[in-house]
């Protein structure tokens, strides 16, 4: 927070009674926040977010963190000599790359998170979707998106079929802060890989939260122009995918957060998580630094 040091007390004060109504508003409520991108790979951009965290935590919130980890399973897949394939924005997961997958999003990656808000001085705990038997997956279907009778294999990559949220629950009434894996489990006990911004798009729906926030590598949204588009309602994202303005890595994303505005999440937000502290700016002030997205 070095910035504020270099502001007259004046201002200092101002932009702190700014973010009162917002605190007041959202005290108590849940954000579900999904982590990734660069904030998650610069490590000044870490800390920043490990900071946002704690502090929405101590002015009473209850942040939920999902967190994604791409560049990570990429970069040891390369160790490993495996190539990385990708079907419609989903990565191909055979049984090996799989166990690569655990063990760079429940171990390494989560580790960090973990490690980060603790510093920061939080008290946050790592799961992933076995623990408590939170997330239930089948395997996904994945269908051409041109030709619905065609289907790709990707292998163990998984389809939410239920979440309980009850072990979240149980540690935020207890002042902790949730960072989850996005690995969900089948009826035979395997592992599945679930895309990180369907599992906090889905958790966002059932645990009832006030907000959605999505951190990605871009503004937001943005148009064929490269425009970015502030206020995003259902029927102007339908029209964004059928004419191909949304697409690649960002079509689970809208879709995610379209079905959670649809399902009860009051404001979803896709946000750029390359601008320090985009996180609190977003959720404690009146400038929009992303994307909202409405049911209607």
């Amino acid at each position: 927070m070095t910035e504020l040091q270099s502001i007259a007390p004046r201002d200092k004060a101002e932009i702190l009674a700014q973010a009162l109504p917002y605190i007041r508003k959202f005290h108590g409520k849940t954000l579900v926040i999904k982590y990734g991108g660069n904030a998650m790979t610069d490590p000044a951009l870490q800390a920043d977010f490990a900071e946002d965290v704690v502090l929405l935590k101590l002015v009473g919130m209850n942040p939920v963190v999902v967190h994604g980890g791409g560049p990570q399973i990429e970069t040891a897949l390369n160790r490993l000599g495996k190539k990385g394939e990708f079907v419609q924005g989903m990565r191909v997961t055979d049984a090996e790359t799989m166990e690569v997958v655990e063990w760079v999003l429940a171990g390494e990656v989560q580790q960090d998170i973990v490690g980060l808000i603790n510093q920061a001085g939080g008290k946050a705990v790592g799961l992933t979707g076995r623990d408590g038997g939170m997330i239930r997956a089948q395997k996904l279907k994945m269908v051409d998106n041109h030709d619905p009778s065609k289907e790709y294999d990707v292998g163990q990559v998984g389809d939410i079929v239920s979440i309980d949220p009850s072990v979240v629950k149980a540690l935020q009434d207890d002042a902790f802060i949730p960072v989850i894996s996005p690995i969900g489990f089948g009826e035979d006990n395997e592992s599945y890989n679930i895309n990180a911004d369907v599992v906090a798009s889905k958790l966002a729906t059932v645990l009832k939260a006030e907000k959605l926030v999505l951190l990605t590598n871009t503004p937001g949204v943005l148009d064929k122009a490269g425009q970015l588009l502030t206020d995003l309602t259902a029927k102007r994202i339908d029209e964004l995918f059928a004419d191909g303005t949304i697409s690649g890595g960002m079509l689970p994303k809208i879709a995610g957060a379209l079905d959670a505005a649809k399902s009860g999440v009051n404001a979803v937000h896709i946000i750029d998580g390359r601008v320090p502290h985009a996180m609190l700016l977003e959720i404690l002030t009146d400038q929009a630094y992303g994307t909202m997205i409405r049911s209607h």
